[in-house]
């Protein structure tokens, strides 16, 4: 995303940027609380190694993938290259820390004997994973390195845009999907009564 004069930043944007920063925080911390206090935490070596899985693509997918999303939008008057590396290394961040999301579940399910790719949720998830991972990939071969020409970068951005924001919406959705998923679990296995208490702060959660 280079080229062109250096725009005027709206006067509302801040405001913007920073009501959208304490959403995606309180997301963050409304998932580890509702892990951490009716879940039982998390662990990568005991039952609740599952419950990386949410969390890292809570983190990743979401709070990350959005705020590299916003990159362009806050620093619009920075360097091409400064804001380049800091949207790029964003998204990089995303990627791990939803592939060691990916790898819990994967290896839960292993370690359990469970059907992996089941439910419509981790079709879902897969599909939007490498989604992600390709416009990533394009994305970096294109803008960082090795770096396409300027005629097929400027061609390409605005596809990159959208497939981004795409993305974006598909991971916020497949996220939602899985929640609501693991609430219904629950509490087929325990019944409304004792299950009360997270479901007003997943029903929370799902609405941040």
């Amino acid at each position: 995303m280079e080229g062109g004069a250096a725009a005027s930043t709206p006067a509302a944007l801040p405001y913007y940027v920073a009501f959208s920063q304490l959403l995606g925080l309180t997301l963050v911390a409304m998932t580890g609380a509702w892990l951490g206090l009716y879940r039982g935490g998390i662990a990568w070596e005991s039952d609740l190694q599952f419950n990386a899985h949410p969390l890292c693509m809570v983190i990743g997918l979401v709070f990350l993938q959005g705020d590299a999303l916003l990159v362009y939008r806050v620093f619009r008057n920075e360097a091409k290259r400064t804001t380049k590396v800091l949207h790029g290394l964003l998204h990089i961040f995303a990627l791990v820390i939803a592939l060691v999301g990916l790898v819990a579940v994967f290896d839960y399910h292993r370690k359990k004997g469970y059907a992996d790719l089941y439910s419509l949720h981790s079709w879902c998830g897969i599909l939007v994973f490498v989604l992600y991972f390709v416009q990533w990939l394009v994305g970096f071969s294109f803008f960082l390195f090795p770096g396409a020409p300027f005629s097929l970068r400027s061609r390409y951005r605005p596809q990159h845009i959208f497939f981004g924001a795409t993305i974006f919406l598909l991971s916020v959705g497949t996220a939602l999907l899985g929640l609501k998923e693991a609430l219904l679990f629950n509490l087929g296995k325990s019944g409304l009564r004792q299950n009360s208490h997270p479901l007003w702060r997943l029903h929370i959660t799902v609405a941040v």
